[in-house]
């Protein structure tokens, strides 16, 4: 009992619309999961009756999750069906089957949960100083991180701000879902994800079975935004049914569970102080953050702190630095990646402050950012390696005319590093078989077009044309390993994977065919190769956006135009690098205008829609031009990472074009509706 999965054709999936998705796998007995959950944010679980149960799985997250506060604290796991204690509204408590999603849903009402509520904790400043959300901890702290050292400041100019970024939910396209099917010894998980290496390693942990016994198979994914990296309970008890009734299990998230369930991102206050001279050169920072880590100690709750906190100076030469950083826990959901994770955070609460400096010196935020620009690539106070900044400042300010349209125009700037996920490394695999290439990466392909370069380099190196090469969806049966898709890494790491599985099977055939080599015997035998890539030097990189806004006639502000300056290296697919940047953007600004989510006193979610959620509409899109630098990266195809560049660069951009049209000092995303608003109407 399988499922047919055709190569990646990017006429299949966009003009077609012959796409494979988890949803539209029907496999005969198939069984339909329906997920019992908390209308409590905090509450005692006094029994639990009907169902599937967590007395019943007997299995938990251990082994993806996280300790608690380090050893002063009594490790937490995130069990896959509470059985003592809710700490979020939407927590799964027990599981039901049904022949149909319908029936599947009707059958809740078998399950008989009894609770006994407790007051939560929503806001992470209270967290600190109230009891323990789990009974093993002490108190609520997750994590704590002490970067720099701390200074004793002497400049004249001394600026403080306090900044707080909302919780978001990364809302996809494709919320999360999976068909799981079992015969006794094998365990086949049919995925929406970023990573199938990733849910094959959290399910056999979770499951107590060999990773061996585990195969996960990529299915087409409309987009993940860091949702689909790793796993979720729900994923647990769908592959502990399908193994325990011998019949395939699916489960698919709704958008309402999405909302309430899902990891969300950001959540992060900051309390930020500088120290600079009258000519705009800042020569100190402290920082002090603060992140809802929502209920468990799992996914970013543990390496959010130190992650962000090693990226405030960002792009700029600040010779002294001191950040704290704790996450805490609410009654809120699990805290997770989400498009640029902790990214771009650090880039807002720098760039907030270089413009506070550029109004309290009178300067333009243009030259403020050039005199704190380096020539040199240095390392931070702060732990981090930056490239040098102002040769590719200049550039940017020259790509968007700035000096000319900043007469005339309400503009905003943001310059920042983009710190991609390159350690780990990627692999992938290239196969010839029966006249045809055929390509995998351990990276996923969610919505990005990875097949697109990836065939491009095959080809190049093959010197086979791309209509003989086939894209395949990662399986974790098809590479003996792999890492994911995230943190903007796949063009550098899975294509250099690429570059050396192809050179190495073209080396392996010419060994055996020796002067009878030609592309077309190459394509006549059987031949495979896989390699593991790690590049060697540290692959960090330059961004840089500039926004406009204006006034309506009603006296709303608005962004005209969103320009990027982003130093890609050798653009693999310019037309896709462009489609990135375009959909980042979208996301950005809904960050800065309309996203987040918010909960009520007592932990309930008060954005359970996309229309309360906020997301931008197409009619809300202001003119994008997107423009790359080409400097190419140490590697051998020269790509640079991309993917998270405007969730980065366009929050702070825009935020300061809104404030300049406005005239008002603006340190929350997203920004107010009401605030948005002139006090005068512009004149005509």
């Amino acid at each position: 009992m399988a499922v047919e999965i055709d190569s990646e054709d990017p006429e299949r999936f966009f003009v077609r619309g012959k796409g494979r998705y988890v949803d539209d796998i029907k496999l005969e007995g198939m069984l339909h999961l329906h997920v019992v959950r908390s209308p409590y944010a905090r509450a005692r679980v006094i029994s639990v009756s009907g169902g599937i149960t967590g007395n019943e799985l007997r299995a938990s997250m251990e082994a993806v999750g996280e300790d608690a506060g380090g050893e002063e604290n009594t490790s937490v796991s995130f069990p896959v069906l509470a059985t003592e204690t809710v700490n979020y509204v939407g927590q799964p408590v027990a599981a039901v089957l049904g022949d149909d999603r319908y029936e599947a849903e009707d059958r809740a009402d078998e399950v008989d949960v009894q609770y006994e509520p407790l007051t939560p904790v929503m806001d992470p400043e209270r967290s600190l100083e109230s009891g323990p959300i789990h009974r093993q901890m002490k108190d609520n702290l997750v994590a704590e991180s002490v970067l720099g050292k701390d200074f004793k400041a002497n400049a004249p100019i001394e600026l403080e701000d306090t900044l707080r970024m909302a919780r978001m939910s990364p809302n996809p396209l494709e919320p999360r879902g999976l068909v799981a099917a079992y015969d006794g010894s094998m365990l086949t998980v049919y995925a929406s994800t970023q990573s199938v290496f990733s849910w094959r390693e959290g399910l056999a942990g979770s499951l107590g079975m060999p990773e061996d016994k585990i195969r996960v198979v990529q299915m087409d994914t409309g987009g993940a935004f860091g949702s689909k990296g790793g796993i979720y309970p729900e994923y647990v008890v769908a592959a502990h049914a399908a193994m325990k009734t011998k019949r395939p299990v699916k489960w698919i998230e709704n958008r309402y569970e999405h909302l309430m369930t899902t990891d969300q991102g950001r959540g992060v206050r900051a309390k930020m102080k500088v120290y600079a001279e009258r000519n705009g050169k800042v020569k100190g920072l402290k920082a002090d953050l603060l992140i809802d880590a929502g209920a468990y100690p799992v996914g970013g709750g543990g390496w959010v702190a130190s992650w962000i906190s090693s990226q405030l100076i960002g792009p700029y030469y600040i010779p002294k630095a001191y950040a704290t950083s704790r996450a805490v826990l609410t009654n809120k959901v699990n805290l997770g990646p989400y498009r640029g994770a902790g990214r771009p955070e650090a880039a807002f609460f720098m760039e907030r402050m270089m413009d506070k400096v550029a109004d309290e010196t009178g300067l333009d935020q243009a030259e403020v950012r050039m005199r704190n620009t380096t020539t040199k690539g240095w390392t931070t106070p702060l732990g981090r390696k930056t490239p040098p900044s102002k040769p590719f400042f200049n550039e940017a300010l020259r790509a968007f005319k700035y000096s000319s349209r900043k007469k005339k125009e309400k503009l905003g700037l943001s310059l920042f590093v983009l710190v991609p996920a390159s350690s780990g490394g990627e692999s992938a695999k290239v196969a010839v078989k029966g006249g045809r290439v055929k390509v995998w990466m351990g990276g996923n392909s969610h919505g990005q077009g990875h097949g697109l370069f990836a065939k491009m380099l095959a080809s190049k190196e093959l010197g086979v044309p791309e209509n003989l090469i086939d894209f395949q969806h990662t399986d974790t049966s098809a590479l003996s390993s792999g890492v994911g898709s995230w943190g903007s890494r796949t063009a550098m790491l899975g294509g250099g994977a690429v570059v050396e599985a192809s050179r190495k099977l073209k080396a392996a055939a010419k060994k055996k065919l020796g002067k009878r080599y030609s592309k077309a015997r190459l394509l006549e035998g059987e031949y495979e190769a896989e390699a593991f890539f790690k590049p060697k030097d540290f692959l960090n990189s330059l961004g840089a956006n500039m926004a406009s806004a204006r006034i309506t006639k009603v006296g709303m502000g608005t962004i005209d135009e969103v320009v990027s300056y982003y130093d890609v290296g050798t653009p693999l697919t310019p037309y896709m690098v462009e489609s990135q940047i375009e959909g980042g953007t979208a996301q950005g600004l809904g960050e800065v205008m309309y996203e987040q989510v918010l909960y009520s006193e007592d932990g309930q979610l008060l954005t359970p829609s996309i229309a309360d959620a906020g997301l931008i509409h197409s009619t809300e899109m202001p003119k994008v031009v997107a423009m790359t630098g080409t400097h190419r990266s140490s590697l051998k195809h020269g790509a640079k990472g991309l993917g998270e560049s405007p969730t980065i660069g366009v929050p702070p951009a825009a935020t300061r074009a809104l404030e300049v049209a406005l005239g008002r000092r603006f340190s929350y995303l997203p920004i107010e509706q009401e605030k948005l608003w002139a006090v005068e109407l512009p004149k005509e």
